[in-house]
């Protein structure tokens, strides 16, 4: 098995110096592709200065802040591109644990993706509001609602996807850039027949630095819903 964990930033040398020796720590043969969006403090800096040193680390820089489903997107191509088996999303601040990756990626030896839940036994949230527990909980419900498969966690962005179930996903037909961007993919996979499994992790809140959400992001999750639901 051969895994990538790509990982998006924007404005992230805080957490990513500190974050890339972790993952590597791991190991499972792990490597590391960071998508920045031209950040404007010097996280692009960081990353070269590691990938100096370790072969495992890898940069993608892009040309300024373009969204998050799209980053994805560009780091899931390049590793479909380097002839990845595994691809990873994984967020650079912190809140998916680096001691949950090994688990995740155990879990594709065994099905098409595996979702980082929060909402299944075992997992769970840490320093979480009331309102942000409301949101993510009812969104994930509203999903499995209108989109009608069992799957808890739709919105969580701590995932493991088989190259054979992003092909055939094809990447050019994802419409979602925000927070439903998750629910897209995942919703894709499971109408092309692909199986999932949720893998129970512990989400905390970002350590260093400004949460990325927000209002626009989660009304357009709500609505996008809808569109994949008739998408014929």
């Amino acid at each position: 098995m051969k895994p990538l964990v790509i990982i998006p930033t924007y404005n992230e040398k805080d957490n990513i110096g500190r974050l890339i020796p972790e993952v590597l720590a791991q190991g499972r043969r792990l490597n590391i592709l960071v998508v920045d969006d031209n950040s404007p403090d010097g996280t692009a800096d960081v990353v070269r200065a590691i990938m100096a040193e370790d072969p495992r680390v890898h940069l993608l820089s892009r040309p300024g802040k373009q969204g998050l489903g799209k980053a994805y997107l560009a780091g899931f191509r390049w590793g479909l591109d380097n002839d990845y088996d595994v691809l990873v999303e994984m967020d650079a601040d912190f809140s998916h644990r680096p001691a949950d990756l090994g688990p995740l990626v155990d879990a594709v030896l065994t099905a098409d993706f595996a979702v980082g839940s929060r909402y299944v036994r075992g997992g769970g949230t840490v320093n979480w509001g009331l309102m942000r527990k409301i949101i993510s909980r009812g969104g994930g419900l509203y999903s499995r609602l209108i989109l009608g498969f069992p799957l808890n966690d739709w919105t969580g962005g701590f995932n493991a996807w088989r190259r054979e179930t992003l092909q055939a996903i094809g990447l050019d037909g994802v419409r979602s850039n925000g927070y439903s961007f998750q629910i897209e993919l995942k919703y894709k996979a499971l109408k092309n027949g692909r199986q999932g499994v949720e893998v129970p992790i512990l989400f905390e809140d970002r350590r260093v630095g400004q949460s990325k959400m927000s209002l626009r992001i989660v009304l357009e999750a709500f609505y996008r819903v809808w569109l994949l639901r008739f998408d014929s």
